[in-house]
C-alpha cells in the first residue's frame, strides 16, 4: 500500500478540549475552533467528538465551512463566523443558522438589509489591525449594534503565546474598555488567552491549536501519528549520494529507505536535513531533499527492515516538525495531504 496513514485520537482531542475548559474561570463557557476542516484532521468526526466532551459553541472562518459543520452537528450548537457577512454568504447563514461576526459597519448594514431578525456577533480590533471594528467605528455604530442583542462580542490576541509581551496588557485594556458596560457575551481568549490567566476569559473562550495538541499548550496530549510506507530500499557505499543536488552524502555503507509521502503531502521541504523518521524509539535521519512524492531516511542501525516509518509520532509531534521546518505547528496540521487515508480512534461513530 503506498498511502501513508495519518492516525487521529478523537479521545486526546475531546480530553484537550476538557483540560481547557477546566483551566477557564468559573462559570465562562468553553467552544472549539474547528476551521480549517478542523485543523486538517477532519471536521465531520473531530467536530462530533467536540460536541460529545460538551462543546456546543463552535468557530470557523467562512461561511462555507460552517455549512460543512452544520451537516456534520445538526441543529442546536451555535456556529460562529469570524468572516463576518460577506457577499454571497446570506443563504447560508439564513438556511443555516449560522452566526456572523459581524465586522464593520458595511457587513453590519448587508446583515440587516439581508438576514433581518437572524442572529449576530461583533467582532472588535483592538490592536491587531486584522479584523474587527476599530474603536472609532465602534464609537458610532454601538448604540445601534447594541441593541440588537448580539450573542457575542469579541475580540483576538496577538501576542498570546508570548505572556510577557506587552501587546497583552494593552488589547485586554482596550478590550474592557470597548466592552464597558454592555449585556453581551465577550470572548477575548483562544488557547494562548486561557493560558494568560482568568482575568483575559470573560465569558467565552475559543481553544483551537490547543485541542489539536499543539503550543502553547505543553500540557497537551498528543493527537496526530503519521505513518509512511516504505516503497523501496538500498545499500550505498560510502561516498554515494541521495536524492536531488547531492546534498547527502554516505559517511559510511548506508542502507536508505524511500518512503511514501512529501511535500506534495504536507512534509515540507524545508524538514530536509532536519526532520527525522522513527521506527519504535529509533530515530532515522532524513537523508537528501524532500521530494513531492518521496523522502529517504538512513535506516542503517535498524535490525531489519521496517514496513513503515512514522514522521509524526510522541517524539517528534508537530511543533519539532514544525520547528525543524522553521514554521509553526499550526501550518504543519493544516498543511496535511488530501492522499493520507485518515484513520480515527476513539470517539462517537
Amino acid at each position: 500500500m503506498g498511502c501513508a496513514a495519518l492516525h487521529i485520537d478523537l479521545d486526546a482531542i475531546a480530553a484537550n478540549w476538557r483540560a481547557l475548559a477546566s483551566k477557564s474561570a468559573q462559570g465562562v463557557e468553553t467552544g472549539a475552533v474547528v476551521k480549517a476542516n478542523a485543523y486538517g484532521l477532519g471536521v465531520e468526526r473531530v467536530s462530533r467528538a467536540l460536541a460529545d466532551a460538551g462543546a456546543r459553541k463552535f468557530f470557523v472562518a467562512i461561511a462555507e465551512e460552517g455549512a460543512a459543520l452544520r451537516a456534520a452537528l445538526g441543529p442546536g450548537p451555535e456556529i460562529y463566523v469570524f468572516s463576518g457577512h460577506m457577499v454571497g454568504d446570506t443563504g447560508l447563514i439564513s438556511d443555516l443558522g449560522l452566526i456572523p461576526m459581524l465586522n464593520s459597519l458595511d457587513q453590519a448594514t448587508r446583515h440587516f438589509e439581508a438576514s433581518p431578525g437572524q442572529p449576530l456577533g461583533l467582532q472588535l480590533d483592538t490592536g491587531m489591525n486584522r479584523l474587527g471594528m476599530e474603536p472609532l467605528e465602534w464609537a458610532a455604530v454601538r448604540d445601534i449594534l447594541l441593541p440588537e442583542g448580539p450573542k457575542m462580542v469579541m475580540s483576538h490576541l496577538a501576542c498570546a503565546d508570548e505572556p510577557s509581551h506587552e501587546m497583552n496588557a494593552l488589547q485586554l485594556a482596550q478590550f474592557r474598555e470597548l466592552t464597558h458596560g454592555i449585556d453581551a457575551p465577550r470572548s477575548l481568549s483562544a488557547t494562548g488567552g486561557i493560558l494568560l490567566g482568568t482575568d483575559f476569559h470573560f465569558d467565552i473562550t475559543r481553544p483551537g491549536i490547543g485541542l489539536y495538541g499543539g503550543l502553547p499548550f505543553e500540557d497537551a496530549k498528543p493527537v496526530v501519528r503519521l505513518t509512511l510506507p516504505v516503497i523501496q530500499t538500498r545499500d550505498l557505499e560510502r561516498g554515494e549520494t541521495v536524492g536531488y543536488g547531492n546534498v547527502w552524502r554516505a559517511g559510511r555503507a548506508s542502507r536508505i529507505a524511500t518512503v511514501s509521502s512529501g511535500y506534495a503531502d504536507g512534509i515540507l521541504r524545508a524538514m530536509s536535513g532536519k526532520a527525522r523518521l522513527y521506527d519504535g524509539q529509533t530515530a532515522c535521519p532524513i537523508t537528501g531533499r524532500i521530494s513531492m512524492d518521496l523522502i529517504c531516511a538512513d535506516i542503517t542501525d535498524l535490525p531489519e527492515i521496517p514496513n513503515d516509518l512514522d514522521i509524526m509520532c510522541d517524539l517528534q509531534g508537530i511543533d519539532q516538525l514544525a520547528k525543524a521546518a522553521g514554521t509553526i505547528g499550526y501550518e504543519i496540521l493544516t498543511s496535511l495531504g488530501t492522499r493520507y487515508s485518515r484513520h480515527y480512534a476513539g470517539g462517537a461513530e
